[in-house]
């Protein structure tokens, strides 16, 4: 491990806890390393300081090659390539199209995003990121402190005051 980081954090055992101890952090002018949650905790982002995912973006463009995928490959294939007429149908059948215009949009919308949020967020396979407690995962909420951007005991001082349930250095 080239980047060995030493932390410290505190458990809080409600979401509740957790935004207002943020909150009094940002009050301290304490820089908060990560916040990390067993489920999303609505209003955490803006006190965070986190913008607004572009994740929706990512997503109309690859949904609109889909679109353009299935749109103008069935117009080749049905127009240039292989034009039979079948069904008394016209080479050009626009409303046969939508169905599997649909389902591409859909596919190549849901599949790039997956990929691209699995990029961005550092979760391909084979990569290993460190846990700092199990519990995270499961029902405990924690604010993390990089040790080497903030005073240790000011920030041990906040964490007993801002009434986390554990506190604990790590080095990760």
């Amino acid at each position: 491990m080239a980047d060995n980081k030493n932390i410290i954090y505190g458990l809080y055992n409600d979401e509740v806890d957790l935004l207002k101890a943020v909150k009094e952090a940002n009050g301290d002018h304490l820089e908060i390393m990560d916040v990390y949650t067993p489920f999303p905790v609505h209003g955490l982002d803006p006190l965070l300081g986190l913008a607004e995912s572009r994740l929706h973006i990512a997503g109309f463009v690859y949904g609109t090659i889909g679109f353009l995928t299935a749109f103008l490959g069935m117009s080749w294939i049905f127009t240039k390539d292989w034009p039979i007429i079948f069904g008394g149908k016209p080479h050009w059948a626009v409303p046969a199209f939508i169905p599997i215009t649909f389902e591409l949009t859909v596919l190549f919308a849901s599949i790039g995003m997956v990929v691209t949020f699995y990029i961005i967020n550092g979760l391909g396979p084979g990569v290993v990121n460190p846990t700092i407690d199990l519990r995270i995962t499961d029902d405990k909420f924690c604010i993390a402190f990089d040790k080497s951007e903030v005073d240790s005991s000011k920030v041990e001082s906040f964490l007993k005051r801002s009434g986390a349930s554990e506190i604990h250095s790590k080095t990760i």
